[in-house]
């Protein structure tokens, strides 16, 4: 880690920049972590420590820092009751925050059983290392985050299809997100990576124009993805690609072998570009 704890804005601003991606895990058929697959190398690193023990979130952000990573990013936690929620949460990642240097990430999402207010969250944002926010809300709802704190946390959502709209029309020059640029993309096709780096330099009549090349591959996953079976779907993508990915963990639901090739198919005519030889293999 390169800064300290006061530090941790001017950090990110510099270098918080871009698309910042989290493949599923992959699994031997025995659901063992499959551990002999490729490594990212010298890449800048953000951690997930989540949990609903607050101690054990702590300890696994004291570990992330220890480790070099570059951030870390904490869900916003269940919490089964509603009074005073606001202080509850901001005293919540205030205690995290404390307790380590790194840069944090906030992450509020519907899993959690609600949204964190814009109004909050910027207020969130005034603990000197809370540096970003992968915000998975309603537009309005992150438009008035950026529009509110803009200037203190660096706002983010999860959704690739907007990802366009919100680098031209809200300035956003950071992209948390999960699987999409292991979906979208191969070695021999990074048209994500290539809309980005246009829209971040200004030019956006050629990045718009790549990022309307990929709407036949957001159709196919779209139409061929079962309710309730993102992970094993993404998964199946992924395989296709040529990617390792393996099972989902129970209790999550496996496709079936209608829904296998359904997506296969989906697959075949989307248009993404495989590599030299047959090879298929992704990058983010």
């Amino acid at each position: 880690m390169n800064y300290r704890r006061r530090e941790a804005k001017d950090y990110a601003r510099q270098h918080f920049k871009g698309i910042w991606a989290a493949a599923l895990t992959p699994f031997e058929p025995n659901l063992a972590l499959d551990e002999a697959v490729e490594e990212l190398g010298a890449h800048r690193t953000i951690m997930s420590c989540s949990d609903q023990n607050l101690d054990t979130v702590i300890d696994l952000a004291k570990h992330a820092q220890a480790i070099g990573a570059d951030y870390i990013v904490v869900h916003a936690p269940v919490l089964h009751f509603s009074h005073e929620q606001d202080d509850t949460l901001y005293q919540y990642y205030r205690t995290i925050s404390e307790q380590v240097e790194i840069g944090i990430a906030l992450w509020s999402h519907p899993d959690s059983g609600y949204l964190m207010s814009p109004e909050l969250c910027a207020r969130v944002a005034d603990i000197p290392n809370v540096v970003a926010i992968k915000y998975s809300v309603p537009r309005d709802m992150y438009a008035r985050l950026t529009r509110l704190a803009g200037d203190k946390i660096l706002v983010s959502t999860a959704s690739e299809e907007e990802w366009f709209d919100n680098i031209v029309e809200l300035g956003w020059r950071l992209y948390l997100c999960s699987s999409p640029p292991y979906l979208l993309q191969t070695k021999a096709d990074r048209r994500m990576r290539e809309y980005t780096d246009l829209a971040l330099r200004g030019e956006i009549a050629r990045a718009k124009a790549v990022r309307d090349s990929l709407d036949p591959v957001r159709a196919a996953l779209r139409r061929t993805r079962p309710a309730e079976k993102f992970h094993a779907h993404s998964k199946c993508w992924q395989e296709l690609l040529g990617q390792t990915a393996g099972a989902v963990r129970r209790p999550l639901l496996e496709l079936t072998l209608a829904e296998r090739d359904a997506t296969r198919r989906a697959f075949e005519s989307c248009g993404l570009r495989l590599g030299a030889r047959g090879e298929r293999s992704s990058a983010a």
